[in-house]
């Protein structure tokens, strides 16, 4: 016998050995596959539905608020009224407030127009007296400032806030206000409570 004949055979005797060996490896790992007991439980009926948030603002005289020809000292206000008509409650009320047309009025944080909210805890009267108990919903900052607002009874489900917004150009605003036009965009967002395991 040759030295290659040896060779071959014993190389053909080690692959044949490592297919005997994948072979039982394969015959032991079928036999788990042959014949197991099972049991499933009854469902568990899991019926999940999500919640509604929505805040919504009206107005008595729509959602517009007009002073024209102002001098330092003046205000307009306008009455509004804001309410949760969704199923669940907020964390927080916050107010942005976008200027779509800006001049120095809305620029100008030390002596432009200051924003301010009030509630009432009935209807505000046509004369913007309130007959009812007042809160500060947002004391006297510059208009463009965007803010957390406090005192809402609206962060609850199905209640509303009666409000009063006002703008006013304080007394210290000098020549450089005058003849100046600013269009405000002033919106309400809610933001839900953080969700918890129930």
């Amino acid at each position: 016998m040759t030295a290659a004949t040896t060779t071959r055979s014993r190389n053909a005797r080690k692959v044949l050995g490592s297919l005997g060996v994948i072979g039982a490896a394969a015959a032991v790992a079928g036999m788990g596959t042959f014949g197991s007991f099972t049991d499933s439980t009854a469902p568990l009926a899991a019926s999940v539905s999500s919640g509604t948030l929505s805040l919504d603002l009206t107005g008595a005289n729509g959602l517009t608020m007009g002073g024209k020809d102002l001098v330092p000292g003046d205000s307009v206000s306008t009455r509004v009224q804001l309410a949760n008509s969704g199923a669940l409650d907020m964390s927080a009320i916050g107010l942005a407030v976008t200027a779509p047309t800006s001049s120095v009025l809305d620029t100008d944080k030390v002596n432009g127009l200051k924003l301010s909210i009030d509630s009432c805890s009935v209807a505000w009267a046509t004369d913007n007296t309130c007959a009812g108990t007042t809160a500060t919903v947002l004391a006297p900052i510059a208009a463009r400032d965007a803010v957390t607002l406090t005192n809402l009874t609206s962060t609850t489900a199905y209640k509303t806030d009666n409000l009063l917004v006002k703008l006013t150009l304080p007394a210290a605003a000098g020549n450089e206000f005058q003849g100046k036009s600013s269009v405000l965009s002033l919106v309400f967002t809610g933001t839900q409570k953080t969700g918890t395991n129930r």
